[in-house]
């Protein structure tokens, strides 16, 4: 199995005068897992299509391998798919499900037996081989389909929201395996999904998406504490949208004033004045009332516990917060007056739009 790199040069896909995917541009590198990331409509799903030649680009180029694939049938790209559904045949045991690709190809029986069995191994299905789909739990058909996929052998490894249909628990757990799965086997995998939490568990780089164009590419952390603009700052997690004062001190840093609240930060290049600021919920830290960072006053309006934070909505002169804490030992109760400070992380001044 030898993983291939993609790349999309300027490509679109319309469908009549609809823009589905516009003039979109991206390299995935062999060997690394990437993931399309964006709401729903935002085209990140007939990205995945094309790449898996289901779709066929309007316009541009599309490169598997280094390969020119873009008006290649999808029969005959190096490229498997696991679909949201799953897609098993009802009627067929869990090795027969696994080896349909391989008998189509008209392969002798025992190479393809020997490669099924492989493929169960390698997702943890030793012994399932007699079951039907139905005999199966949620989590063991995913690994099924995914079998299916693997033993073709594919360059690239396609997921269409794998894990849309799975329990909360479940999808932890199933996320985890295809990491490993892929960096244990060195595989080249898009990933789809519409879950941010999801992304930045398995994704060594994520592709933001929305309108049908790439709104932010890199890694998780970076999308997470940098991102480009209010779109992503929203879509990346939880974040609270205030407007600030920003004044650059050197080339680097500058001084941003949030209502009465001052903190120091990386500028981003971004001229004197009025900017969007985005300031996750755990970077709102409660302070005593007599401490003096503690400038901004407030009042619970909403508290709720969640197991291992307590999750707040915060009315203050700058806007109504919300703000996660660690602290479940010491709730706070609605009405509560309450003093706030900033921490010296997860807050992020965007250009105004």
């Amino acid at each position: 199995m030898k993983a291939a790199s993609i790349e999309f040069r300027k490509v679109s896909k319309l469908y009549g005068e609809i823009a589905a995917v516009k003039d979109v541009s991206f390299t995935i590198g062999e060997g690394s897992l990437v993931t399309l990331l964006g709401p729903s409509g935002c085209g990140k799903t007939t990205t995945l299509r094309m790449i898996a030649g289901l779709e066929l680009p309007t316009s541009g180029t599309i490169a598997i391998g280094g390969s020119d694939v873009t008006r290649v049938p999808a029969s005959e790209r190096d490229v498997s798919m696991v679909f949201q559904s799953y897609a098993l045949f009802p009627h067929m045991t869990v090795l027969d499900n696994v080896s349909y690709g391989l008998t189509v190809a008209r392969l002798p029986k025992a190479q393809v037996a020997e490669r099924a069995h492989a493929a169960l191994a390698t997702v943890g299905l030793t012994g399932f081989d007699t079951r039907l789909p139905s005999e199966l739990s949620g989590g063991q058909q995913q690994r099924v389909a995914v079998a299916r996929a693997l033993v073709l052998e594919p360059g690239v490894l396609l997921f269409d929201e794998p894990l849309s249909n799975l329990d909360a628990r479940l999808r932890r757990q199933m996320r985890e395996e295809i990491r490993d799965l892929q960096q244990r086997l060195s595989l080249t995998v898009v990933y789809v999904t519409h879950d941010q939490s999801e992304a930045m568990a398995v994704s060594d780089r994520i592709i933001v998406m929305n309108k049908a164009t790439i709104a932010q590419e890199g890694a998780p952390r970076d999308l997470y504490e940098q991102p480009s603009d209010v779109f992503v700052a929203g879509f990346m997690g939880d974040a609270n949208r205030v407007r600030g004062m920003l004044t650059r001190i050197d080339d680097r840093l500058g001084e941003l004033a949030i209502g009465p609240l001052k903190v120091r930060l990386a500028h981003r290049g971004l001229a004197n004045g009025a900017v969007d600021v985005s300031i996750r919920p755990e970077a709102i830290e409660f302070r005593n009332g007599n401490d003096a960072d503690a400038a901004l006053a407030g009042t619970v309006r909403k508290a709720a516990y969640i197991g291992g934070s307590m999750e707040y909505t915060v009315d203050t002169a700058i806007g109504q917060l919300f703000i996660v804490s660690m602290a479940v030992d010491r709730p706070l109760a609605v009405g509560a007056s309450v003093s706030l400070a900033l921490a010296n992380h997860g807050v992020v001044p965007i250009a105004s739009a």
